[in-house]
């Protein structure tokens, strides 16, 4: 907002009422909007005017509401009287809703927003997606901002603000967005893991003095993904030298042009900042109720808003029609007026109908009619079956399928089972799978037709009419003339006096697109002609031209039955004739001077458009021009611009008759023709704010909000009506307020047909009042219109109940917010004015979706623009907020069979997921105002009080341990080496042959093997070449760069033979050497390593010109290639002068991008070794086969260190090797009979994706897994329950056991704490409850419950280990099943991080650290970084307790913290991938606290916009949050490293740099 000069400058009382405005805004007693709107309204006399235009002017000079004429009041428009004049191609709008006075509100409330730059942040598109979109989808198009009020020119002036100033200000900005980042890793404040407390997430300021030369600018390893290749094999990918322990270097530099590693250039970047700006202020009405869900969140329930207006009337009394006249040549029955015309007037017209050119064609006579339909009727009886067994008996349905053009088949069909007693059911062209459901509550087995129509009947290869889907098995008989038989002079039909028997079921499709017949009786029939007659006014011989579908509704009631009552000639004008020449049923009225015509709106419309090719057209015989839907409330735009143009063409005001019908109620009112000269009836002008509030109120204040109606005339002859509320029991309204009109009369439908439990509620209504008790006896009808009866019993009519959207308790009108969508300047964007409104259950409350179909040729920018400015006009007028607006490519929604848009189906397809827009615009942040409050961190119960309460609850503190190491009996020779390399030489001496490792290539043959003897050898002569070549000392570290095999085995020993400290990495990627050796180098850099020992080829590729591409080859340490290596003996094998001194480094990127060096002793490499060995029970005789990467945790040690410790044969399978031969693993487990294997669960995803569908083919290649004992999974991670139980499921047939899979856990500070082993129990599961689980709390479920998570325990704790669940904060022990962090204790921890510089208070944090109370011991743990918690179970453990588990939740540095609840990200992905089948993977990050969700599409392009509402929906329903931006990308951009797990930080830190090439891109408003 412009600011005065100086608020110092402003008057004392002036300053202190800002100052009170600020204090009730700090207190809440104000909402941000109210704020600023009274802040505004103080500083109102000091500020400059922002634009030449006065607001207050501006509002006075909207023009007063006239009656609409031709010409548009609104200037904005600038259009002249001609507008109806010029022949628009193609009709751009939908004429029912066609209203000048409304496009000129809609303008006038969209130029408070006009002068405004775009707020919204464009969606990011791929140009291949949409081959429509020409224009550049790259800059903003200049419109203004979603969710704009009054104060949008004040805020438009500080959201602009605040944009300039943000990027301006680039430095503010980025240090303001490093401050807000640490929101993505929760766990930031409590468990430092490599974050300082609001850092951009290094250890920046911990390490704040050290300075690393020639590493001043990280190596930047996120700048190399812009070609997402199909995923590499596996990548650990750290981000730009993010190392646990070690800063990036003082240069700050680095921070000063990024935010979190991001150049602030970067269009993402900004068009996130933009999405921010445009969030700052979200429209949060204040709402004080709760109600408690499940007893976790508190959702919001919107509490009545005290100033809604409310009805103040009386209770209204039901309003009568005039009596029904008692006309004495009334006939008993219709079918009596039939045969008395056929056989008196048989030469009179009945029916005319047209060809395509609108030229009468044909004209049906009444002694026709009659002779015709007598014909069919003996026909049905008599000629379909045999005597004794005839196909039809009285009373059973008949389907009538007859296409629009064919009026008189269908009207002897019609007439024909009348006469037969048999019921038809005229439905629309066959196929529909609704219509199938109505056919089949019908019990039909008939279908009349016609041979055209038939032929047109897509048929089997041997001429049988297709089964449609949904459909019953049907006959279908063709009424063609030819194949009738004559009746007998003798046969005559049985008519008797209409009574209550069914005469014909009309069908009508519900809201929800479910298709249901309203069964008429023969006296409604009756009784409807007769009311119909008098209201109108027929007599007999007047001609009618019907543009209306004869089939049903009004068409069916005045041209099919009332024209028989009263001897009518009825000329029909199908909708066909209507497309090609608009004007056909004026020239007919003109030709033929019919005295009624009936039509809707879109007729006038379209003849108004084609008006200019008739000049000497004359409406003047017109006596009634019924518009049938004058039920719309938009009709009286069309009514009042036809009778202007067409006023000179003698046509008579008072000739227009608005009338409303319903399916149930029949016709509802109609209004009668006028009396020449007499006033015209009044309109209603209503405010659409008091229409939302369901009340009457006559709109004063707001121009632009108004609803213009016009009356359906009176109450039917004979027939009764009342107002009751829409929802609940039908309680009377008053006077002044909105309800479901309610019809009681002889002429209505009497039930659905087959549904006895909704009719009751639909045609046996007894209305009741206030106190509840019913009024009067007499049934009536709910017409399904929305309505009030005003002054002089006029009926109004403002919507319809199936066009109801109640959002947050109040009630919009679909078919108005279609028109305010229509008055935005919609040529350009929308096709044929072709938009869908409805609403979807997304969280406790309706949400308003709007579809549209774009016109071919609109631009990108033009329809982005159109969608801003109706949701701000939506907002405007309605006062409620659009969840969702999508555009789709045009003619691509469903459409109804008279080709208007097919509403229910429109919105099944967008929940399915199946409606492919082309452009979509989400705004989740600005309808959603009922989500729970963010959870207050409470202020914590100290550790003391947790453990009393505990012991008072009898709850046992929540530990747990493997077996105890001492009281194990272990006569295992090997206890007495301390170190590893002892073992190797003793094992070289006593069994010099006894192969340990056994190496397979992709065909599963031996590639290479190594014996006790081997393996020592080879290991001394690498130790030789250390100290001769390398001339390194004992405690230099040395980098092992080799593929997984036996060579890398060899280096680690031959490393600990001359007493260096070896370190294994992984090498790089020859096809990514930019992506890949970065990380190589880093870890390099940061072990200090002196040598690098590789194979020649990899030595060649480190040194080769494509590496200095991506590091600077000429600062590599010594490298040294163990390929050929000279025989020489080494003088003597290093020992270690103590088992504490150091064995190995072992490093890794962890997910959050975190690259960490841990320290392992010799001690604690025998302490694993030894623990594997007892949970395993390996010996040498045993053989285990694993098909993992050895580069760093359990991978790494079962790979290299167990078999020389327990002297069991390894069979090493290199996980890429699957990639070429995806059998590999399983035939090698099945042909050694291995009875215990280790997997990754990438190796895992590969079989099960890969062979899920061939384990016929494992079959027949003989493989067998039922020697399988154990399959344990290496991972750092929560159990995947899903992924281990389908590998189960979908292998048992091949005999793997469903008790054999089972996982490890294991992490930084301890790389295994759990293996299943081969003893005690099997694995538990436990369900708990998700929303519980986001407060840091375990609720155990059933299965079942909704909201439940499947948790798998771990495998068993090792031997040694100890565990106990902690409060992260306080330090403190928590009790059984409670969620807390893992601590663990066992000789063969890990001993610190290997940092440049050891930081004490890190190490003693996560190594060395004492719980804050209740342990008497003093025992020192190492913090995992998880959370968990431990459940004692019934089962017995090996060691005759009872068995603890362990169940793993997830890592704390991953979690995220959003509106203070504890979010994992694999809960949120899990969800979102269940979505949509096209979704092949997904991972969720956070970017200043919005959450964004990146989906990889393996479906067509044309699908990526489906993805956006169901992600949005599913993450909001199951998570309560609000997805901030939507990412759509290709498979494999998602970045995984070799364990499988996805690296989030790292894909954050390329979409913020741009390097994703997404195929779309949606920010959520």
């Amino acid at each position: 907002m412009a600011e005065p000069a100086a608020v110092s400058s402003l008057p004392r009382e002036v300053r202190e009422q800002l100052a009170e405005l600020e204090l009730e805004l700090s207190e809440g007693d104000i909402t941000q909007k109210g704020y600023e709107k009274k802040r505004a309204k103080l500083l109102a006399p000091y500020v400059p005017q922002t634009q030449g235009v006065d607001p207050a002017v501006q509002k006075e000079s909207k023009p007063q509401m006239p009656v609409p004429s031709a010409a548009p009041a609104s200037a904005s428009s600038s259009s002249s009287s001609s507008k109806f004049h010029r022949a628009r191609s193609g009709g751009a709008r939908d004429e029912r809703y066609r209203s000048d006075i409304h496009t000129e509100a809609v303008q006038a409330a969209l130029a408070k927003h006009k002068e405004q730059k775009m707020a919204l942040p464009m969606p990011t598109k791929r140009r291949s997606t949409f081959v429509q979109s020409p224009a550049d989808a790259c800059t903003p198009p200049d419109t203004s901002s979603a969710s704009e009020d009054e104060g949008s020119l004040r805020r438009q002036a500080a959201l602009s603000a605040a944009l300039h100033q943000s990027l301006q200000n680039a430095e503010s900005w980025i240090n303001r967005s490093v401050q807000g980042s640490s929101t993505s890793s929760s766990a930031s404040s409590t468990l430092s893991h490599g974050e300082g407390k609001g850092t951009s997430g290094s250890l920046a300021d911990v390490f704040a003095n050290t300075r690393i030369e020639s590493f001043s600018v990280p190596p930047d390893v996120t700048a190399t993904t812009s070609t997402p290749s199909p995923r590499p094999a596996a990548i650990d990918l750290p981000p730009s030298g993010i190392v646990k322990g070690m800063h990036k270097g003082s240069n700050r530099s680095s921070l000063m042009d990024t935010a979190d590693g991001v150049p602030v250039s970067s269009r993402v970047s900004t068009k996130i900042q933009q999405l921010l700006n445009t969030l700052k202020r979200p429209k949060r009405p204040p709402l004080k109720e709760f109600f408690v869900d499940d007893f976790e969140e508190i959702v919001e329930v919107p509490q009545p808003d005290p100033n809604q207006p409310k009805p103040e009337g009386r209770q209204m009394t039901p309003v009568k029609g005039e009596p029904l006249g008692v006309v004495c040549n009334w006939p008993p029955a219709l079918e009596a007026a039939l045969q008395r015309w056929g056989t008196t007037q048989a030469k009179c017209p009945c029916l005319t109908a047209l060809d395509v050119t609108g030229k009468p064609v044909y004209t049906l006579t009444y002694g026709k009619l009659w002779s015709r339909s007598l014909k069919l009727a003996y026909t049905l009886l008599n000629k379909l079956g045999t005597k004794n067994e005839p196909v039809l008996k009285p009373g059973d349905r008949v389907a009538l399928v007859y296409p629009n053009n064919d009026p008189v088949m269908f009207m002897v069909a019609f007439y024909g089972c009348l006469l037969a007693e048999v019921i038809p059911v005229p439905i629309e062209d066959a196929g529909g799978q609704q219509i199938g459901f109505l056919l089949g509550s019908c019990g039909i087995a008939l279908a009349l037709t016609t041979e055209v129509c038939l032929k047109g009947l897509p048929k089997t290869q041997n001429g049988e009419i297709v089964q449609f889907k949904g459909w019953p098995r049907l006959k279908w008989v063709v009424t063609d003339s030819k194949y009738l038989s004559k009746s007998p002079k003798d046969w005559q039909p049985n008519i008797s006096a209409a009574g209550t028997e069914p005469a014909y079921i009309e069908y009508k499709t519900s809201k929800e697109g479910s298709v249901m017949g309203v069964t008429v009786s023969r006296v409604a029939m009756l009784a409807h002609c007769q009311a119909l007659s008098q209201a109108c006014n027929y007599s007999e011989g007047e001609t009618i031209v019907n543009v209306l579908d004869f089939k049903k509704d009004a068409g069916l009631w005045h041209g099919i039955l009332t024209n028989v009552m009263n001897k009518l000639h009825t000329i029909s004008v199908p909708y066909s004739v209507m497309k090609t020449c608009p004007l056909s049923w004026v020239q007919r009225v003109h030709a033929h001077k019919a005295k009624v015509a009936l039509v809707k709106c879109r007729d006038l419309h379209w003849a108004m458009m084609a008006h200019r090719d008739q000049r000497d057209v004359s409406l003047s015989s017109l006596r009634m021009l019924i518009v049938t839907d004058g039920a719309n409330p938009w009709s009286v735009s069309s009514c009042d611009a036809f009778l202007s143009l067409f006023q000179s063409h003698g046509l008579k005001p008072e000739a227009i008759c608005p009338c409303a019908t319903s399916p149930e109620a029949m016709t509802v009112a109609i209004r009668r023709p006028g009396v020449p000269g007499a006033p015209l009836p009044g309109r209603a002008i209503l405010s659409m704010n008091g229409l939302s509030f369901g009340v009457i109120r006559v709109n004063t204040e707001d121009k632009n909000s108004a609803l213009t109606v016009q009356d359906v005339g009176h109450v039917m002859p004979g027939g009764m009506m009342c107002i009751v509320k829409p929802d609940g029991p039908p309680q009377l309204c008053k006077t002044d307020e909105i309800g479901e009109i309610c019809v009681s009369s002889r002429a209505g439908g009497m039930m659905y047909y087959g549904l006895a439990g909704v009719t009751k509620n639909t045609f046996e209504v007894i209305p009741v009042n206030s106190s509840g008790s019913p009024v009067g006896e007499v049934p009536f009808v709910r017409s399904g219109l929305l309505g009030f009866v005003g002054p002089g019993s006029l009926v109004f009519v403002v919507g319809k109940m199936d066009g109801l959207l109640t959002v947050s308790g109040r009630r919009h009108n679909a078919d108005d917010i279609v028109a305010t969508g229509l008055a935005v300047e919609s040529i350009k964007t929308v096709y044929r004015g072709r938009i869908a409104v409805f609403s979807v259950s997304v969280f406790y409350d309706e949400r308003i979706v709007v579809v549209a179909e774009q016109r071919p040729d609109a631009s990108e920018e033009d329809s982005f623009q159109w969608m801003s400015r109706v949701l701000q006009a939506i907002d405007s007028i309605h006062q409620v907020g659009v969840y969702c607006l999508a555009l789709v490519p045009a003619n691509t929604l469903p459409k109804t069979p008279l080709g208007g848009i097919h509403i229910s189906q429109t919105k099944q397809h967008f929940l399915e997921g199946s409606l492919h827009p082309c452009n979509i615009l989400m705004c989740p942040h600005t309808c959603v105002t009922n989500l729970p409050k963010p959870r207050q961190k409470q202020p914590g119960v100290g550790p003391a009080s947790v453990m009393v309460g505990n012991l008072v609850a009898g709850k046992r503190i929540a530990q747990a341990s493997g077996r105890d190491l001492g009281q194990i009996e272990d006569n295992d020779l090997v206890k007495k080496h301390q170190f590893l390399t002892e073992v190797l030489q003793w094992r070289a001496q006593a069994t010099p042959d006894h192969p340990l490792f056994l190496l397979l290539n992709a065909k599963g043959t031996t590639v290479c093997t190594a014996t006790c003897l081997q393996l020592h050898k080879k290991a001394e002569r690498i130790a030789s070449v250390l100290c001769d070549k390398g001339h390194l000392n004992a405690g230099d570290n040395v980098v092992l760069l080799y593929p997984p095999g036996i060579e890398l085995i060899t280096a680690f020993y031959g490393c600990l033979y001359s007493g260096c400290v070896p370190v294994t990495v992984r090498p790089p990627h020859a096809q990514s050497l930019v992506a890949t050796l970065p990380t190589v180098r880093m870890i390099v850099e940061v072990s200090k390593a002196a040598c690098i020992l590789t194979t020649q080829t990899l030595m060649r590729l480190l040194k080769s010109r494509e590496a200095a591409g991506a590091v600077d080859v000429k600062t590599w340490p010594t490298i040294i290639d163990t390929d050929d290596l000279p025989r020489k003996r080494l003088a003597q094998i290093y020992k270690p002068p103590t088992p504490e001194m150091l064995a190995y480094l072992d490093f890794s990127v962890s997910t959050t991008g975190m690259l960490t060096g841990v320290k392992m002793s010799h001690a604690a490499v025998s302490g694993l070794c030894r623990a594997i060995k007892l949970q395993c029970e390996l010996y040498s005789s045993r053989q285990i086969a694993i098909c993992l990467d050895p580069y760093c945790g359990l991978g790494f040690v079962l790979w290299c260190l167990c078999s020389v410790y327990s002297g069991h044969q390894s069979i090493l399978i290199p996980p890429m090797e699957l990639e070429s031969n995806l059998f590999l693993w399983l035939s090698t487990v099945s042909q050694y009979k291995i009875r215990d294997t280790f997997c990754s669960y990438s190796v895992m995803e590969l079989c099960t994706k890969g062979l899920g569908n061939q384990v016929e083919m494992l079959k027949a290649r003989g493989i067998n897994l039922s020697c399988v004992r154990t399959c344990v999974v290496v991972a750092e991670e929560r159990p995947r329950v899903a992924l281990t139980h389908s590998f189960s499921k979908l292998f048992k047939d091949i005999g793997l056991s469903s008790r054999a899979v089972s996982t490890t856990f294991g992490s930084r500070v301890n790389v295994a704490i759990c293996l299943q082993g081969t003893s005690g129990p099997d694995p538990t599961t436990v369900y708990v409850d998700l929303k519980s689980l986001r407060h840091d709390r375990v609720r155990l479920v059933e299965r079942g419950a909704p909201q439940s998570l499947l948790l798998s325990e771990s495998g068993k704790i090792l031997p040694g280990v100890k565990v106990v669940i902690v409060n992260p904060e306080t330090k403190g022990p928590l009790g059984d099943s409670h969620l807390g962090e893992i601590w663990v204790n066992s000789p063969h921890t890990a001993s610190g991080y290997y940092t440049i510089y050891d930081n004490e208070t890190l190490q003693a944090d996560h190594f060395n650290t004492r719980l804050s109370f209740g342990d008497a011991a003093q025992t020192l743990w190492a913090r995992t970084g998880y959370l968990g918690f431990v459940r004692r179970t019934e089962l017995t453990a090996a060691s005759g307790e009872r068995h603890d588990a362990l169940y793993v939740v997830g890592a704390l540095d991953e979690t995220l913290e959003l509106r203070g609840l504890r979010y994992h990200p694999i809960d949120i992905e899990t969800s979102v991938s269940r979505t949509h089948r096209s979704i092949a993977e997904c991972a969720v990050f956070t970017w200043t606290n919005l959450l964004v969700v990146v989906v990889e599409l393996c479906g067509c392009e044309q699908e990526a916009l489906d993805l956006v509402p169901l992600v949005t929906n599913v993450v909001l329903e199951e998570h309560y949050l609000i997805v901030g931006v939507v990412v759509v990308v290709d498979p494999g951009v998602i970045p995984i490293n070799s364990r499988g797990e996805k690296q989030r930080m790292h894909l954050r830190d390329s979409f913020l740099a741009d390097q994703l090439d997404p195929i779309y891109v949606a920010y959520n408003m």
